[in-house]
């Protein structure tokens, strides 16, 4: 049975509530689509927010769309040395206990209690590639690569919906290293 899949790497970016929409570009702000995303109903938007760690700061992160019911931050573990923050792996929306910062847009700032996340490697799936593959929500695989930089990625969680589409996300660096680009065939292994 061929288990293969797309990979995409996946730089940093936000996710905001609206209320931190509102704080940081003005009231009754909506987000302005740019191009849509992989994954169906997400899009890159215009709109960037500088994030001031303890250390340092990275300029012009880029927000992603839909609003989401909490703001969350995903970086590489390069960028939260750089911020001056513990890395913390999680997957998307386990945000509890996690490092903040503050956030500044042109209209205002936000401090962050929680929310900076290094996103665990994960693959997204139709429920009908679910089934095709042999795995079920929350299933946790390895993934191989190809080339010759070549690894397998454990520990890649794997989550099923009817709205998802076919695609493993890592981030940038994790993709870096092994050599992958967006696109490339990767191989799922149970």
């Amino acid at each position: 049975m061929d288990l293969k899949l797309p990979i995409a790497l996946s730089n940093r970016h936000i996710h905001l509530s609206q209320e931190d929409v509102e704080i940081l570009f003005g009231e009754g702000y909506e987000l302005t689509y740019m191009r849509d995303l992989s994954q169906p109903g997400q899009y890159a938007c215009e709109e960037r927010v500088d994030v001031v760690g303890p250390k340092n700061t990275i300029k012009g992160v880029r927000v992603l769309g839909p609003t989401r019911g909490s703001t969350q931050l995903e970086v590489s573990i390069t960028d939260a040395f750089k911020l001056g923050v513990e890395p913390v792996i999680r997957n998307s929306g386990d945000i509890a206990d996690t490092p903040g910062a503050k956030l500044v847009g042109p209209k205002g700032e936000v401090e962050l209690e929680e929310g900076i996340i290094i996103a665990a490697r994960h693959i997204h799936m139709h429920t009908d590639d679910g089934k095709r593959f042999g795995v079920e929500d929350n299933d946790i695989v390895k993934v191989k690569t190809e080339g010759p930089r070549a690894v397998v990625f454990e520990n890649v969680l794997v989550r099923v919906d009817d709205s998802f589409a076919l695609e493993m996300h890592v981030d940038l660096e994790e993709g870096n290293a092994s050599g992958v680009k967006n696109g490339d065939m990767v191989e799922l292994i149970k």
